[in-house]
């Protein structure tokens, strides 16, 4: 049989709608989707039937019949596939705490239930419920990040890149910002500090060397258009060996001696001391305002385990200038986010760290970490039999989401071993799970991080690599 007779056999489009199982899906997602799935159903039939001319001789057992059951079959799987939605939720087995590409910071139960009440219905977000009249919306979380910080004052923007860009527009725009070349940091996606600041208006003067920075030099570069010193904390990268910088207590100083506004970028930004978790001293937020920085920038998704946001905390007339400003309007965060926001900060002011994601996987130690590894590997093994295996390994596990630069935490993988298939195999099969389960890939072993799974995580791995073996 020729490819051209059975090309013929390919079932036409309006035969198909008009089957009675088809008519069914029709009724129950529209007309207009299901001519959707029909018209891909048969090009990609067309497309399998080209590609098996090339390898082999068609057969006669390629009827009609069986064409149109083929069909129907991929419409309604495609009809499923239209169903789902793109962003979905996914396992971190990756052992990275703040994974930027899957979403850094998981939220706490307590954030979730109050995003979950103020979007089900309205709020006062911009309503002062003792006056009766308009309100502004940073004051759910003003006074929380005032009690927190020991600032006098604090607003919330959506990202930290734009709380920079917004607090240079309203404080320096056509002057000059002194920053050290050892500072000049790039952050993810390419958007670098020196290229906010050319957005924002503000001229860039760097001074000192990439490794060595001396107050001198800030001094020397101050002239009467310069408004602004500005700190950026390395937060995503480290320099080691021959290197020196200036402190805060120093630059805060000169700043006040030549009456200039003294910034801090702190980049991913942190309220606790993480040293009594094993992490290397980083500088908190606290530390900058009592060292009388006018104004400080952070993340909020970051080690702080929040939502997507840049906090700006300082100086009350400085705060009040930065609000006032045009920008902010386009900056400005929406309900669910302040929603997210003051439940996550009222953890902070509770003293209840360990409740949030971030905190509680960063703080894992050996021996929870060995119980969960156990945990899955039993699990695996019991379902892998003869078709593979799951053994414990030692590795590092890192914080990630430009966090913590170098720093590695002893952990528990669990290398999942599948007797026919290459890691690379069994991480495509393992994304392509109905939640999907990402893992990593090392010295051609795929890898399951227990430091960022939890026990929910661990019993739905197990699951899908069940289905995995069902279907070798």
């Amino acid at each position: 049989m020729s490819l051209n007779d059975t090309l013929r056999k390919l079932p036409k489009i309006g035969d198909l709608i008009e089957r009675p199982e088809i008519r069914e899906l029709v009724y129950i997602h529209g007309k207009k989707v299901v001519l959707k799935a029909a018209r891909e159903a048969v090009n990609e039939l067309r497309g399998h039937l080209i590609l098996l001319e090339t390898s082999q001789p068609l057969k006669e057992t390629l009827t009609e019949e069986n064409l149109i059951k083929e069909a129907i079959k991929i419409i309604v799987e495609k009809l499923e596939e239209y169903k789902s939605f793109s962003l979905k939720k996914v396992i971190n087995a990756t052992g990275v705490v703040l994974h930027t590409n899957l979403g850094r910071a998981p939220l706490p139960k307590e954030v979730l239930e109050n995003i979950n009440n103020i979007a089900s219905g309205y709020s006062n977000l911009e309503f002062d419920l003792d006056e009766g009249e308009r309100g502004e919306r940073y004051s759910h979380v003003k006074n929380l990040l005032m009690e927190l910080t020991g600032a006098e004052d604090a607003m919330v923007v959506n990202n930290n890149a734009g709380a920079v860009l917004l607090c240079l527009s309203a404080l320096s725009k056509g002057k000059e910002v002194i920053v050290s070349r050892g500072e000049l940091i790039e952050i993810g996606g390419s958007f670098r500090i020196p290229d906010v600041m050319l957005q924002s208006g503000a001229k860039l003067v760097e001074v000192g060397t990439t490794n060595k920075t001396h107050l001198y030099d800030y001094e020397r570069a101050i002239n009467e258009n310069t408004s602004l010193l500005m700190k950026v904390h390395t937060s995503n990268y480290r320099i080691i060996g021959f290197t020196s910088g200036v402190e805060r207590h120093e630059l805060k100083k000169l700043a006040e001696k030549y009456n200039l506004v003294f910034m801090e970028d702190l980049g991913s930004g942190v309220l606790v001391d993480l040293r009594k978790y094993g992490i290397p001293y980083e500088p908190t937020v606290q530390d900058s305002v009592k060292a009388g920085v006018d104004v400080v920038t952070f993340s909020g998704d970051k080690l702080l385990g929040g939502p997507q946001a840049g906090i700006i905390v300082g100086r009350r007339e400085i705060i009040e200038k930065v609000k006032k400003h045009p920008l902010n309007r386009a900056l400005r965060i929406d309900k669910l986010t302040l929603a997210s926001m003051e439940a996550i900060l009222k953890i902070y002011l509770e003293g209840n760290i360990e409740r949030i994601p971030v905190i509680k996987m960063i703080s894992k130690d050996l021996e929870t970490l060995k119980r969960d590894a156990e945990k899955l590997a039993e699990g695996l093994n019991s379902i892998l039999k003869e078709k593979g295996s799951a053994v414990i390994l030692d590795d590092l596990s890192e914080v990630g989401g430009g966090s913590l630069p170098g720093v590695q935490m002893p952990t528990k993988v669990v290398a999942l071993r599948v007797c026919g298939l290459e890691p690379e195999e069994i991480s495509k099969k393992l994304r392509s799970a109905k939640i999907p389960v990402i893992g990593r890939i090392n010295k051609n072993e795929y890898l399951l991080d227990v430091r960022t799974m939890n026990e929910e995580d661990i019993f739905y791995t197990i699951d899908m690599v069940g289905k995995i073996i069902w279907e070798i």
